[in-house]
């Protein structure tokens, strides 16, 4: 990323308590990991027994958003009001202009149908290497069982019978996750990682947890490529806002594609027939070369949206 665009950046207050950047990143990772994780299926268990599927939808959407505001949200705040001096600096606190916006959001609107077709081809090599290898096959296997479950579980979570449930839905799972899971990713451990690393590695870095922790075998390498695109628009930008209306719009589009598809997800991991895989691969490669256009551009130009920005206020 643009060495330039860092120097001009504010320097973070360096850490309160004796230790350092990276390790506070790592604590607040297995922090939340065991919080969220397996907190919050103690939780559920308490809350909802052994028969989690007979539980009312409503309540088990509102321990969804729970979870994600007591064990994500909150030890993000607490970790870094007293791991660190200028929380809002290490939380990247600062209101984009509407540019800054729309630059990130054409990204976010390349990304989504490149990650797509790299899913179909992904999975269509995946299905051929089973074919004829029986480690892989029964591996595959697994994870194909693991991947129903998740689509089963999202797919309840996400059906809606009315539209003021439909605005609940988009709450839980565009609103919400956008808030918290980016405060904590992008701002706290993206930012900590910052202090060791350079910006491409620890946005990296950080996208590889945040891939980890969605627990979604498939979307493993796609969820990596997103994370690293929000955590490109945090540093470019140093507003946690921007990655946050990034992930809301992602989670937002993936709710709509639901509602007017059906079961078909905005980013479907169903394998496609062969002679249907050429298009996808073709088109993968071409975004690509698009997306990769666009970065350098805005590594290249992004100074001029800020100073844009600074002549409007």
């Amino acid at each position: 990323m643009n060495d330039e665009y860092n120097s001009q950046k504010p320097e973070l207050e360096k850490p309160v308590i004796n230790i350092t950047p990276v390790t506070a990143a790592f604590l607040g990772l297995a922090l939340v990991f065991v919080l969220y994780q397996f907190g919050g299926a103690i939780l559920t268990l308490l809350i909802f027994g052994l028969d989690f599927e007979k539980a009312d939808i409503n309540a088990v959407r509102l321990l969804t958003m729970g979870g994600q505001i007591l064990l994500i949200l909150v030890p993000s705040l607490l970790l870094s009001k007293y791991i660190y001096v200028d929380v809002t600096s290490i939380l990247r606190i600062r209101f984009p202009s509407k540019k800054e916006i729309l630059v990130f959001v054409i990204g976010l609107i390349l990304l989504i149908p490149l990650l797509q077709n790299f899913l179909y081809v992904q999975n269509y090599l995946i299905e051929k290497i089973a074919e004829n290898n029986y480690l892989i096959k029964s591996i595959k296997n697994v994870i194909d069982q693991l991947d129903k479950l998740l689509e089963s579980t999202y797919t309840n979570l996400i059906i809606a019978h009315s539209f003021i449930e439909g605005l609940f839905i988009i709450l839980i799972v565009a609103v919400v996750p956008a808030v918290c899971e980016e405060v904590f990713f992008r701002g706290y451990v993206q930012s900590s990682f910052e202090y060791k690393f350079k910006p491409f590695w620890s946005a990296l870095l950080t996208a590889v947890f945040f891939s980890i922790y969605h627990f979604n075998p498939y979307g493993l390498i796609p969820l990596i490529l997103l994370g690293t695109y929000l955590g490109f628009s945090a540093y470019m930008s140093n507003s946690i806002f921007i990655p946050m209306i990034l992930h809301f719009t992602n989670n937002f589009l993936a709710i709509t594609a639901f509602f007017v598809f059906g079961s078909e997800d905005l980013i479907s991991s169903k394998v496609k027939p062969e002679g249907e895989i050429i298009p996808n691969l073709v088109s993968f490669v071409l975004l690509s070369i698009l997306f990769i256009s666009f970065i350098y551009y805005v590594i290249k130009n992004y100074q001029k949206f800020q100073t844009v920005k600074q002549e409007g206020e």
